[in-house]
């Protein structure tokens, strides 16, 4: 199994791609990870993971930056590859980010992805907070037991998304969606590669996953 890590300037490449190498391991998989920006390597990845940190727009220039790499993600996760975004490459997903100006995401989940509400609490959320799902809700979520903990730090998050393509929330000041699915696309708001045994858990039920 050949796993791509989209390298555009943004995200934690190192730890991402450490994560899913210990992921394959723990889950007996042949795997090998790569961090590329080669849009011909990401058309032919059978899993593709989009890490991202930052504001939403700079994050989007970044991918407009590398000649044919939006093109190419879009064209691989049309032919059915299993796709991850992970804080801001999940943010990407969404329809519209609204972080300092309005910015076209791939549209591949409903909602615009704008500033937290979160009353009384501090931006951004930063630490550990608790998934609130339906168990055996999706294979993705294998393994995981509602009240577990995974790492966050974000200011911005989905607004007026679709709730049949959420399938865990947290809590911060309000529901917050955490993890989204459409098709053979799934994002985390959340960093994976930074919660721990959790985190590893979901990279291998991504691993593992035939959507």
């Amino acid at each position: 199994m050949e796993i791509v890590v989209v390298d555009y300037g943004s995200g934690n490449l190192a730890s991402a791609s450490r994560a899913l190498a210990l992921a394959a391991e723990r889950g007996g998989i042949n795997a090998h990870v790569v961090v590329t920006a080669d849009p011909g390597a990401v058309r032919a990845a059978d899993r593709i993971v989009l890490p991202g940190q930052g504001a939403f727009a700079d994050c989007a220039r970044g991918l407009d930056a590398i000649p044919g790499l939006r093109s190419a993600i879009a064209a691989a996760t049309d032919d059915g590859k299993p796709f991850l975004g992970i804080c801001v490459g999940m943010q990407l997903m969404a329809e519209r980010g609204l972080e300092h100006a309005v910015t076209p995401g791939f549209g591949w989940i409903k909602g615009d992805v704008a500033e937290m509400p979160a009353p009384g609490l501090r931006l951004p959320q930063m630490g550990w907070n608790a998934l609130s799902f339906v168990p055996g809700a999706h294979p993705l979520l294998d393994g995981l037991q509602p009240g577990d903990h995974v790492y966050f730090v974000h200011s911005y998050a989905l607004t007026h998304g679709d709730p049949a393509q959420t399938i865990a929330t947290t809590d911060y000041g309000g529901t917050v969606p955490a993890f989204v699915v459409a098709g053979n696309r799934a994002g985390t708001q959340f960093h994976v590669e930074k919660s721990q045994d959790i985190g590893i858990r979901i990279l291998t039920n991504f691993l593992r996953w035939t959507p």
